[in-house]
Order: structure tokens, then sequence, then C-alpha cells
């Protein structure tokens, strides 16, 4: 018998209401949320300490949505048919609570969830609430759930679209919510974001990246992989790498070099895409945190952006590489914030001139830092296969991660296999293993 979930309605309150344009960050997700059908969501199934409240869980939520613009914003369409932000002054959340049985309900022909059955409920619902679609107009960009077994909370699911916040907000999130944090947010939220970013300055700034990106966009070959003999079914795929040797090989490379570890990771995925798939120049997508510009170092929301990186890689060795592949990701970092429908406007149009649409779908995400480090082992593995939602044709991220209980890396490409077949994205990721311990112990990397 599957009994309904108690629903416990959570009021809350908060600051900052107000109606404005998205920020570029929220514009960036969104594009993502459009373009991928999905809502993005973050977060997962989290185990509660014995002992804890539904007070308790209450009071989580309403310091959440009370402290947190972002999680009372609603996005409505405004003039034009554009997105707007609406955050909103007070609401209601609903709390789902599922109760699961227990030993004695099995035997009085209850629900037939035994003991340990607490994981698998929560399991199900957090997979429920993510694979339900939001409709952001009506809806707050948060789903809360709770587990209950035997009148003991066992566990909490909190899933949050990516609209909200990247890794590096929900890092202050969390830490702020485990301290119950009380002194007022810090930095610009997003509507004042939105405030400067069409202001003179904000205009001017976003005029400076479309240029940088319009110099790359006007010279480098349209097509950024070479094209497939087939597409294999499913279509989408995701594969995954964990390499205990990389993390001390990135460390020797950048305190030799004095190139920052970032950037050598960035350089290592330049000279593998040459490499295995033989193009050049290699132009990525690197996904930036925007966190180092004034008043936005600990603000939770999305700030994250994915700039233009364009190298000549050519001959030569990795360590030649490596400085002019460090001036080029401070031009991508620096040109990383931006006004995203304007400037795939720009690229469109630059496409419609050269007569052949530039495919800029090659990115890369260094989340080092930004959460729990899983173990798996040391090797490459297919980890998932599918028809939707939809991927990039190649997007490469890095993740701390341990192997055997030791340190290492976790190498994840998503990859869309009418651009790039499974084949070589496992071989992009196998290369940038070996040429960082070639690189590392001064061994010929030749390019």
């Amino acid at each position: 018998m599957v009994v309904a979930p108690e629903r416990v309605v959570v009021r809350f309150e908060g600051d900052g209401a107000g109606t404005g344009p998205l920020s570029w960050g929220q514009l960036e997700n969104w594009s993502a949320i459009v373009k991928q059908g999905t809502w993005l969501p973050l977060g997962g199934v989290r185990p509660l300490p014995e002992g804890t409240t539904l007070d308790e869980v209450v009071d989580e939520v309403r310091y959440l949505m009370g402290r947190y613009q972002p999680m009372r914003t609603r996005v409505h369409t405004g003039a034009g048919g554009r997105p707007e932000q609406v955050v909103h002054a007070s609401g209601e959340l609903t709390v789902e609570v599922h109760d699961v049985g227990t030993d004695a309900d099995n035997d009085a022909g209850g629900t037939g969830a035994g003991p340990d059955s607490a994981d698998l409920v929560a399991a199900a619902v957090h997979e429920r609430l993510r694979d339900t679609p939001m409709d952001f107009a009506a809806e707050w960009p948060v789903r809360y759930a709770v587990v209950r077994q035997g009148g003991r909370l066992t566990h909490v699911v909190l899933l949050v679209s990516h609209f909200v916040t990247d890794a590096a907000g929900a890092v202050t999130m969390m830490t702020e919510v485990a301290a119950r944090t009380a002194t007022p947010v810090a930095g610009l939220q997003p509507l004042a974001q939105a405030g400067w970013q069409t202001s003179p300055a904000g205009r001017r700034h976003n005029e400076h990246a479309q240029r940088h990106w319009e110099r790359i966009v006007r010279d480098v070959d349209p097509v950024r992989f070479p094209p497939p003999a087939e597409v294999v079914s499913p279509r989408y795929r995701q594969g995954e790498l964990t390499s205990p040797s990389l993390p001390a090989a990135v460390r020797a490379i950048s305190d030799r070099s004095g190139v920052e570890s970032a950037t050598v990771l960035l350089t290592l995925y330049a000279a593998a895409l040459h490499g295995v798939l033989g193009v050049d120049p290699v132009v990525i997508r690197p996904i930036t945190s925007n966190r180092f510009r004034p008043g936005l170092a600990d603000v939770v929301c999305t700030l994250a952006q994915a700039g233009l990186f364009r190298i000549d890689v050519g001959g030569g060795s990795f360590e030649d590489l490596l400085p002019r592949a460090g001036r080029a990701a401070l031009s991508a970092y620096k040109y990383a914030y931006f006004h995203q429908a304007e400037m795939a406007d720009l690229v469109d149009r630059v496409g419609r001139e050269r007569g052949a649409p530039i495919e800029l779908g090659c990115y890369f995400n260094d989340r080092r830092g930004a959460g729990p480090a899983p173990d798996a082992p040391a090797a490459f593995r297919w980890v998932a296969a599918q028809e939707a939602p939809t991927f990039e044709p190649l997007f490469v991220h890095v993740d701390d991660a341990t192997s055997d209980g030791a340190e290492a890396l976790r190498l994840t490409a998503y990859l869309d296999t009418a651009h790039v077949t499974p084949a070589s994205a496992a071989a992009v990721l196998q290369a940038m293993d070996e040429l960082a311990s070639k690189a590392a112990a001064l061994q010929p990397a030749a390019l």
C-alpha cells in the first residue's frame, strides 16, 4: 500500500523583493534550462542525525527561503518576451514527509516496507522530485522532502535549481545554514547585479567582451570536432576517469612553471584535444566563477559563465604551451562576464556572414573544492547513456576524488556522439592523465 506523504506548509519572508531583468549569471543558466529541457537540479539525499525533529527541518527551510533571495525568485515573461526575475517578499513552501513502515507494520499487514527501506524510499523520492518538470513562473526553484521511520526522521531530500546558485554559492549556503549565520547577506544580489549590468559601465564591459569573442569566432574554423562516421544510440554519454596520479602531477607542473593549477588543467585539456582529435587552434569554453569581481565573492547566486579560450597548439612541448595558455586563459576569464543572449546573437550573426554556423560546444569546468570527494576505482568507466536530456558536444569536468582512500582527481566527460565518438572522449581524458605524468616528470611530451 502506497501512503500519501504528509504535507507541511512552511511560511517564510525575506527582504529584497522586486522585479527586473535576469542577471548575466541567471541568463546563462536559464539558457541551459531552456535548451536542455531540464530544471538543472542540484543537491540530493542527506542522512539526518539521530534526534532531528520536524520543527528543526521547518526552521532550516524557513532560514534558507528567507535569507537567500534567489530561493524566493520566480521567472516571468516580460516585455518583448524576455525573461524577468521576480523576487518575492514572502511565500509558502510545502515539505513532503514520507513515512516508512517498520517490522511491526509488516507483521500487521502494513505498508510492507522493512526497517532498512528508508534509504530506498529517500532514493525514490529524490528521483521523482528530480525528474518532475518545474514551472519556474508558479513554483519556487527548490524542492524539499523528509523521510520518517518509526517516528524518527532519517533523511532529507533537498533539490535546488542551478538557476538559484552555482557551486561556489552552494558552499556559502551550506556553511551559513550550518552556523545559522544571522549577519546580513554579503555582496550584490541578482537584482542589484542586473542593475549594474544595464548601467553604462556594465554595457561597456559587455561590449569589450563581445569584441574579444568576435575576434576569435571570425578567425577559427566553425567546426570544433571532426564529424564522426556514425551517431551511436543512445546518443548522449557520460564517462569518467579517476586518477590518483593527477593531483601530484598538476601540483608539480604548477610549482615548477608558476602557472596556476586551474590553467595547468585547462592546458592539459587543450593539448589532449589537439593530440586526439587533431584540431588546431583549440577553442574551449572554460567555466569561470566571476567571484573575483567586486561585491561577488560570497553571494549565494549563479555567477559562473563560460568564457572563450583560444590557443594555437602547434608543435613544441607542453612546457612551451603553458605560458601561452596562461595568457590566453587570463583573457578568457576577463571576458567571461557578459550578456548571454546578446553574445549568442553575435555568434549567430558572424556565422551567417561566414556562411556556416560556428560551433562553440567544447566546455571545461574545474570544480575542485566544490564538494565531497567520492571514492572510485583508478580507471576509466562509462556511467550513463541516454537520449534525453541532451548534452553539449563535449563537456569535461574536474572534481576532487579518492581512489582506495588516496587523493585523486576525477575527469568526467559528457558528450554528444553526433560530434564526438565515445572512443575519442575516453582518449581525451586518458591523454590528459598521461600527458600530466610525463610533464611532471620532465619527460618529452611533444604536442
